[in-house]
């Protein structure tokens, strides 16, 4: 039965408040991870005369989104910022997060699948096709490109032109794949071979340079690709860190050779 005060009307429940022990335990953390937090002012337990902290509900909440943030990947200086925030930019944030989190759980769920199957037919079940196994690859791989390049690739040339590209991925035949892993390993030796003449504008660099664009035509949308669209993409190379250190892993000063080698290819 509701307790009601005198005026009839229902009386409020005190709030639920908490020691650091007991707060500990409600969250999964330790007293010392707690304490940590207070420090960096993620938290602020109400003191007591005592000296005691007392947890109330606005900690439980303020709590549940700093287990949120850190599961989603968030470091503790980002937490902090993405807290103090209003309320509808980090309602945005939790919904590019789950998205992430949603793509992450349909590409679990395909390496499940596949390795299900794969240990099905191990067993002797039903033989997976080769584009059953392909399909399962090459959309790990648009994943994967999504996850290292995707916002600033479509912050480039758009939405609609990455989505089609990833589609053009998906859509590959298996003679086609082998034939860009070809390609990509074309670009490298050609690279390596060019670096090692010290001479970006001789036929090595042509010979990277084609390889590149034939590479990249495979997976840009029909109509697309040009001479001044594959330098601008060279451009980018050099721009980002992240496509740098991909190239300069084949060896120092690859990225300079080959953007040198696609800008000469497009009458740069």
């Amino acid at each position: 039965m509701e307790s009601r005060g005198r005026d009839g009307k229902r009386a409020e429940a005190p709030e639920r408040t908490y020691s650091v022990g007991e707060f500990a335990s409600l969250t999964g953390v330790t007293v010392r991870t707690l304490y940590h937090y207070e420090s960096l002012g993620l938290l602020h337990p109400r003191r007591l005369p005592n000296g005691y902290r007392q947890y109330g509900r606005a900690d439980v909440d303020r709590m549940q989104q700093i287990l949120i943030l850190r599961e989603l990947g968030m470091g503790l200086s980002d937490i902090e910022r993405n807290l103090d925030v209003p309320p509808a930019q980090r309602r945005q944030t939790l919904r590019h997060h789950l998205e992430q989190l949603r793509r992450q759980r349909e590409r679990l769920d395909r390496i499940i699948t596949s390795v299900e199957a794969t240990l099905a037919e191990l067993d002797g079940g039903n033989t997976m096709s080769a584009d059953e196994k392909f399909e399962a690859f090459k959309q790990e791989l648009v994943d994967a490109n999504e996850r290292e390049y995707g916002q600033e690739v479509r912050g480039r040339w758009g939405d609609e032109a990455v989505d089609t590209s990833n589609q053009r991925l998906m859509g590959l035949s298996r003679a086609d794949f082998e034939r860009a892993q070809k390609l990509e390993g074309d670009v490298r030796s050609e690279v390596l071979a060019g670096l090692a003449d010290g001479d970006a504008d001789g036929s090595h660099g042509a010979a990277a340079a084609s390889a590149h664009a034939a590479w990249l035509r495979l997976f840009w949308p029909e109509g697309t690709f040009s001479p001044q669209a594959h330098a601008g993409l060279a451009q980018m190379y050099l721009a980002d860190n992240r496509f740098r250190a991909y190239y300069d892993a084949w060896a120092p000063g690859a990225t300079e050779f080959l953007v040198r080698a696609i800008e000469r290819s497009a009458g740069h």
